[in-house]
């Protein structure tokens, strides 16, 4: 790969994670990131694998050592597995890392294949341990299934990190269990912020739960104790004395996050977002098909001053999304 200069943004942040939504296709709904009738991209609109392949590894050669598959649910797409062993080889040739987020139900089929191909830790979606709590956030899903995809995929020797959005009302009494059970498995946690993204069929006013007030309501239960690792990512983390694992804090409207971002974000069909809530993008995917390499190297220079100082996310009452887009369009 032709070395290049790094990216660096306006306000002189380096971006070193590329996020790579490869599909916005979920076999799940959950509540507070989809509509219950989702209509989703065409398939002539995305981005090939190939395509996928192809703009990661110019990302890598600007500097770019994180990488993090997502969706919509990555398993999902056909074919997936290719573009994993294919960025799975830049592995300790200038990518630290490749990661993914999954919901975890076809993990059961793909983890040994993930593990094979150099992705070493992995985030699974998991909102509550029990099965009705469960069904209704995602409207339909078992939680044995995804049970099942996470022992398979510590049996293949993946580090798994449980992602749980806390919300008001349906499972923010289950956070302290949820940390407990992930203490005796082995997983760390980390707690997110509902986001104003996408139209849903419910305000997420309504939902909406501070992780201040999570945070506390977990101090009086747990030994918290603060902890400096990181993992390139905006949470925030604590040791639970009584387990030795890991607490994480991501809360974009309680406590802003993005003077440290080192993010941007590849859509399903080749839009690159500087900011999860800001729609200045620039098409890479249209770069990339009608000029090459050189295209898609001046694409990624005109985006760098569209990144924004900070987001501006707000939850209040009847208030519109931030931004149009679902999370599952963007990537998590």
């Amino acid at each position: 790969m032709t070395c290049a200069p790094s990216l660096v943004d306006a306000h002189g942040r380096t971006i070193r994670y590329l996020r790579i939504s490869v599909t916005d296709r979920c076999d799940l709904r959950c509540r507070y990131c989809m509509a219950e009738s989702m209509t989703f991209l065409p398939r002539d609109r995305l981005l090939g694998l190939e395509e996928i392949a192809v703009i990661a590894e110019r990302f890598v050669a600007r500097g770019i050592d994180r990488i993090r598959l997502s969706g919509g649910e990555p398993l999902v797409r056909r074919d997936v597995g290719d573009l994993v062993r294919r960025l799975g080889r830049m592995v300790g040739h200038g990518l630290d890392e490749l990661t993914m987020t999954t919901n975890a139900t076809r993990l059961r089929l793909h983890a040994p294949a993930l593990a094979d191909a150099g992705i070493r830790r992995i985030n699974v979606s998991l909102d509550s341990l029990d099965p009705g709590v469960f069904r209704h956030i995602t409207r339909h899903g078992d939680v044995a299934q995804v049970l099942d995809g996470i022992a398979a995929a510590r049996e293949a020797g993946l580090t798994v990190k449980i992602n749980m959005v806390v919300l008001k009302g349906l499972n923010e009494d289950h956070v302290g269990d949820m940390l407990d059970w992930c203490g005796r498995e082995g997983h760390d946690l980390s707690l997110i912020e509902t986001m104003p993204m996408g139209a849903i069929d419910e305000d997420r006013t309504d939902r909406f739960v501070p992780l201040t007030h999570v945070f506390e309501t977990l101090s009086a239960r747990f030994a918290l104790s603060r902890d400096t690792h990181r993992t390139g990512g905006p949470a925030r983390y604590w040791r639970v004395g009584e387990h030795g694992n890991r607490l994480g804090l991501i809360s974009p409207l309680t406590e802003n996050f993005c003077g440290g971002c080192n993010r941007v974000r590849l859509t399903t069909e080749g839009k690159l977002y500087l900011c999860l809530g800001h729609d200045d993008h620039v098409d890479l995917k249209e770069a990339l098909r009608t000029g090459g390499i050189a295209a898609l190297d001046d694409a990624l220079d005109r985006a760098l001053p569209m990144k924004p100082a900070a987001h501006d996310f707000r939850i209040e009452a009847g208030s519109a999304p931030a931004v149009a887009r679902h999370m599952s369009v963007t990537g998590g």
